[in-house]
């Protein structure tokens, strides 16, 4: 945790772990955000704990459902890991009234554009590195114009594939032009 000491309600300064000091409650108080937890966002699914069957996948298609440059519908699932910044607890408490609902809104927002960029046969064989590397990039820039005081450490997809509804067809018109 890391303290961040407000005076008459405005922030004044970051206090680092150890012994510190600060005036009592009228004039100073003392937020304490959790820097150092790495907290992740699924999307395009979500996962349920239950005691008798273990961890279950629920798909959201709303989420996950993307357009290709070449015109193709993918349905791809994905997860960001984000921390807040060394040094940006005050920006994180105070510019992004959300923090976790931003960060699903721009994550799902880098992904479909890194997505409308690229052709739906790289994006499912080999360009999933490169796309990671493009939504993360395009994440932190994003989030950092916001000055929203987070740092996303990874975006890791999970699935990618057509939809359900046509993905037979989809591996019949694939093992034609093979």
């Amino acid at each position: 945790e890391l303290g961040v000491v407000l005076r008459f309600g405005k922030y004044t300064r970051d206090a680092k772990p150890g012994l510190n000091y600060h005036l009592p409650y009228p004039i100073e108080t003392v937020l304490t955000p959790k820097v150092t937890v790495v907290q992740p966002i699924h999307i395009g699914m979500r996962l349920t704990e239950d005691p008798r069957r273990g961890t279950q996948v629920r798909d959201v298609p709303e989420e996950s459902l993307m357009l290709t440059g070449d015109e193709n519908i993918v349905d791809v699932d994905f997860t960001v890991f984000w921390v807040v910044k060394s040094g940006g607890a005050g920006d994180f408490l105070f510019n992004i009234q959300n923090p976790q609902g931003t960060v699903k809104a721009v994550a799902e927002s880098a992904m479909r554009e890194v997505v409308g960029r690229s052709e739906i046969q790289a994006i499912l064989t080999g360009a999933r590195q490169a796309t990671e590397t493009a939504v993360h990039e395009l994440m932190q820039r994003v989030l950092d114009n916001y000055q929203s005081g987070i740092q996303i450490t990874q975006v890791q997809m999970q699935k990618v594939d057509p939809p359900a509804q046509v993905i037979d067809s989809f591996r019949d018109v694939q093992a034609a032009r093979a």
